[in-house]
């Protein structure tokens, strides 16, 4: 007999789990050192890169969220998966164009930042070296529980 987790809270939170595991270990095991140095870069070396990498971090998620969906008989509706997965994989894109750049405040620096410094952060990120690392991550895991809530969804 097996015991289906299919109240939308249940869901959610096995979905939450798979994406956040798969997250860091696509942000950090799967990610190409390459892609992961210049992912932030302007242009189109910049940009592919950053492709790149969310690309294999899509994948990642998208296989785990599979295996739960599989393996816990979730019966995930796959357009909210890939609605989920699209989600966390173009917020993902976006965070990490700013790799280098939280602390930036020229004409140049990207909309998120600016958005960033908005909210009174600018001199945590000028000042801490750590910071730039714990906004991104908070920046993810935030986008990571939207997707996670929208892929969950009702079956």
């Amino acid at each position: 007999m097996h015991v289906l987790p299919t109240s939308p809270a249940a869901r959610t939170a096995v979905v939450h789990a798979a994406l956040q595991a798969a997250h860091e270990i696509g942000d950090y095991l799967v990610q190409r050192d390459t892609d992961a140095t210049t992912k932030g870069h302007p242009g189109h070396q910049g940009r592919a890169a950053c492709a790149r990498h969310c690309l294999t971090y899509t994948a990642t998620q998208a296989l785990a969220l599979y295996a739960a969906n599989q393996l816990l008989h979730l019966r995930l509706r796959p357009g909210r998966a890939v609605a989920g997965l699209a989600l966390s994989g173009l917020t993902h894109y976006a965070i990490d164009r700013c790799a280098g750049h939280w602390a930036d405040t020229g004409p140049d620096t990207p909309a998120l930042v600016r958005a960033v410094h908005a909210t009174g952060k600018r001199t945590w990120l000028q000042r801490d070296p750590g910071a730039p690392a714990l906004l991104d991550q908070a920046l993810h895991k935030g986008c990571i529980a939207l997707a996670a809530v929208l892929a969950a969804g009702h079956p």
